[in-house]
């Protein structure tokens, strides 16, 4: 036991000896240091207040309106951009959802959009999604949400369409070239760390608000996991492989068309997955610069508190989000459930995707021409129904457990929200910087230290910076939430077998939802308040965080585990001795994608009354004449975010391994 325990401590939290002590000492200090100087230096700015960082943004903003139609730049390089996209857009929603063509209705009508979707999905599946997918799509439009749900189809379908035809050709370069790779992997490090939101602002100035810039942002959001994952195929496939093909004459060519991509197809196909996952996340979001579909539903309804909208609304984002994984993570599994069931199975296929392909035609031809078959029947509605239900369940909740909703919200403001965030923002700003650039160095070394060192500066050039603290106050309670939840919940699925096959599909299928969705729920139970956000953001980071801190328990070598048990310890010194030190690298991982996840979520909580810097980039969009602040909210957001992923990752490498993918 004694020399277990030794390997253990080897292998022990990075926080050990003086590092410890120094972390310790800067934030004693700091907290004698705020009593000191409590409500000085503190960068306090009003709601309706500007910096002349502000009134600079604003004009250069009016610059660009004014010159928008004149200036080469835009002429020949943005507006040909915003032309394109919004051509690829209409043109899609014209197909589905609005009228176009010269014709009052889409071209094709829900019963064609049904068979489609129900025939692709058992081609490129089974049976099981395509039953799927055809229920889903029926129970958008029995919730009244046909038009909006197709909006929301068209865009999304448009931006993962522009984001394959970039990530994956990227992809293939970067998984073939060392240098390509090193050059891209920071690049979309960077652009993986920010927050969607921040995507929205810049956009707006270059392509103006619209379908346009809604895709845009989307594709720039969901083109990182395509290049990424695409990468990582490419270089995953057996290097013996590869030698094999040329060792038969293969060129550079044919060894990637008949080695690498065949081999990598499965994982490239997941790649395709994510892609379309942050694709309908972001096009949700995006309706915040007026992108039509579910998203301006659920916007207008958290606008108005109106509880029962916002709620049928989320559920059918969470339907669509549920179709579009099953259907593209079946699409990856397909070919090997071919192979396993032999020849018999792929002869019968062909005449039955014949059969199916005219049925599909068939359905496609009668919505083109009959009404009764392009507008989804209104006769059966589901939705109002929902919402009926929601803003019941609601006046009850509100009614009977308002004490319990009330008093929990009330404890957690009490004890750690006020008290963090007075701790944040009641000090001077220079205090908060020289602890943040002490802790990045801590754990981090020098580098994260300099970045902890050039955010903090950048952020107080913003002009926001009591407002930055509001929300990093807001994250670190979360982020602390979180890492507990993940903590217990994950060593339990790590060290139980049954535990992880009950609770990782659940997980599973909560990372699948949008951030927006989870907001619906906890306004419901605690209004719209800050600790509505931070509920909604714990929830939305939990699932990536246990999934991490599981597998890293997992991977305990099992002889480990045996080894202490033989020498008698407890399951309690199994746990904390044993597999949480050695999983110390998967603890700060998760620490990583915590921060970024919460960090994320609470800025979209300035839909809900969180506040600060969500609330600023919101307003931003809504009052001309606080569009720079909010550029500038989005700034600071970027900046927050860039700070703790480089401390994060910097303190996960001297833990012994980098963070893998993200």
């Amino acid at each position: 036991m004694a020399a277990l325990t030794e390997t253990a401590a080897r292998v022990a939290s990075p926080l050990r000896g003086g590092r410890r002590l120094a972390v310790a000492g800067a934030v004693v200090a700091w907290v004698v240091l705020w009593l000191i100087f409590d409500g000085t230096h503190t960068l306090a700015l009003g709601t309706a207040e500007l910096t002349p960082l502000h009134r600079e943004f604003n004009e250069f903003y009016d610059a660009v309106g004014a010159n928008r139609n004149s200036n080469p730049l835009f002429l020949y390089f943005f507006n040909e951009i915003r032309l394109v996209i919004d051509g690829l857009t209409t043109f899609i929603q014209g197909l589905i959802s609005q009228p176009a063509f010269g014709r009052p209705v889409p071209a094709v009508g829900w019963l064609g959009v049904v068979a489609v979707a129900g025939y692709a999905s058992w081609a490129f599946g089974n049976a099981r999604v395509a039953l799927l997918a055809v229920a889903g799509f029926i129970f958008l439009g029995l919730q009244g949400l046909w038009l909006e749900s197709m909006d929301t189809l068209a865009l999304t379908t448009a931006a993962v369409l522009v984001s394959l035809l970039i990530g994956i050709p990227l992809g293939i370069w970067a998984g073939l070239s060392d240098r390509v790779n090193r050059l891209l992997t920071p690049v979309l490090d960077f652009m993986q760390t920010m927050p969607p939101f921040v995507y929205l602002a810049p956009l707006t100035l270059f392509f103006l608000i619209g379908p346009a810039s809604a895709t845009i942002a989307t594709v720039i959001y969901a083109t990182p996991p395509a290049i990424r994952i695409t990468a990582h195929a490419i270089r995953g496939v057996p290097e013996t492989a590869v030698e094999a093909a040329r060792s038969m004459g293969s060129a550079r060519r044919q060894t990637l068309f008949k080695v690498l991509l065949p081999m990598s197809k499965r994982t490239i196909v997941l790649g395709v997955n994510q892609t379309i996952m942050a694709a309908l996340s972001m096009v949700t979001i995006a309706a915040l610069i007026d992108a039509p579909g579910l998203g301006k539903t659920v916007i207008k309804a958290l606008e108005t508190l109106d509880v029962g909208t916002a709620f049928n609304s989320g559920l059918a984002i969470v339907v669509m989000a549920i179709v579009l994984d099953r259907v593209t993570t079946a699409a990856s599994v397909r070919a090997e459930e071919a192979r396993r069931r032999g020849g018999r199975f792929r002869a019968w296929r062909k005449p039955l995707l014949l059969g199916g392909g005219v049925a599909t035609a068939v359905c496609v031809a009668l919505s083109h021409t009959y009404v009764w078959a392009s507008e989804f029947p209104n006769d059966i509605d589901l939705g109002s129904a929902i919402a009926r239900t929601a803003d019941s369940v609601t006046g009850w909740t509100r009614d009977h457990l308002a004490g319990l909703t009330e008093g929990l919200r009330d404890l957690v403001t009490t004890l750690l929200i006020d008290p963090f965030e007075a701790l944040l923002t009641g000090s001077p700003f220079w205090l908060v910087a020289a602890v943040l650039v002490v802790v990045g160095t801590v754990l981090g070394g020098w580098r994260a230290g300099a970045t902890a060192a050039v955010c903090s500066g950048l952020i107080v050039g913003t002009g926001l910076w009591r407002d930055a603290m509001t929300t990093l106050a807001a994250s670190m309670v979360a982020t602390v939430i979180v890492l507990a939840l993940g903590v217990v919940v994950g060593v339990w699925m790590g060290r139980s077998a049954l535990a992880d096959r009950l609770i990782r599909p659940v997980l599973d299928a909560a990372q699948v939802m949008p951030p927006f969705v989870y907001l619906v729920p906890f306004l419901a139970l605690f209004d719209a308040t800050r600790f509505t956000a931070i509920v909604a953001a714990i929830v939305y980071a939990a699932p990536v965080t246990i999934k991490i801190i599981a597998d890293g328990v997992r991977a305990v070598p099992p002889t480990t585990v045996e080894a202490a048990t033989a020498a008698g310890s407890s399951t309690w010194q199994i746990i904390t001795k044993v597999q949480l030190p050695m999983s110390r690298a998967s603890l700060t991982l998760a620490t990583n994608q915590g921060l970024i996840y919460v960090l994320s979520m609470v800025v979209v909580g300035g839909l809900v009354g969180a506040g600060a810097l969500g609330y600023d980039v919101v307003a931003g969009f809504s009052q001309g004449q606080l569009y720079g602040k909010g550029l500038a909210a989005g700034l600071a957001i970027v900046l927050l975010g860039v700070m703790f992923d480089r401390i994060t990752q910097a303190a996960a490498r001297r833990a012994g391994r980098a963070p893998q993918g993200r």
